[in-house]
């Protein structure tokens, strides 16, 4: 299925993510919100893809999303994201999702004002039920 760029992102706006796949629209949201997306970065993705993925899966409709998904709309987007692998995961999966984003933001050394403020809004909706 061929999708324009126009018609993608309703779309897959309002397409519930399985787990692994919110897991990698959060990750990738991660790494683009401070503009860079050095190596660093991209290995901690690789590996929660082999840890989260049992098969090859095609993730090139989901980078083709984020990358024509406009700045003003990832916050809603991680928002969305972050809601459906909740919905999809037990405290633990939550935890291990969390070190992986606390990973993936240290990679390069620097943790930008806008990394902190996504990660926040992780933690705070997450961490709850971990007191």
């Amino acid at each position: 299925m061929n999708h324009s760029s126009a018609n993608f992102a309703p779309v897959m706006k309002t397409r519930k993510l399985n787990k692994p796949l919110a897991g990698y629209h959060l990750l990738l949201m991660l790494c683009e919100v401070d503009g860079e997306f050095p190596e660093s970065e991209g290995k901690v993705i690789v590996r929660y893809l082999e840890e989260s993925f049992p098969f090859h899966v095609n993730l090139d409709e989901e980078v083709e999303f984020l990358s024509t998904l406009p700045k003003t709309d990832y916050m809603e987007h991680f928002q969305k994201a972050m809601n459906d692998f909740y919905e999809d995961s037990t405290p633990d999966e939550r935890d291990d999702f969390l070190n992986f984003a606390v990973k993936l933001v240290k990679a390069d050394d620097v943790i930008t004002k806008d990394e902190n403020i996504y990660l926040n809004t992780l933690y705070n909706a997450w961490a709850p039920e971990f007191e």
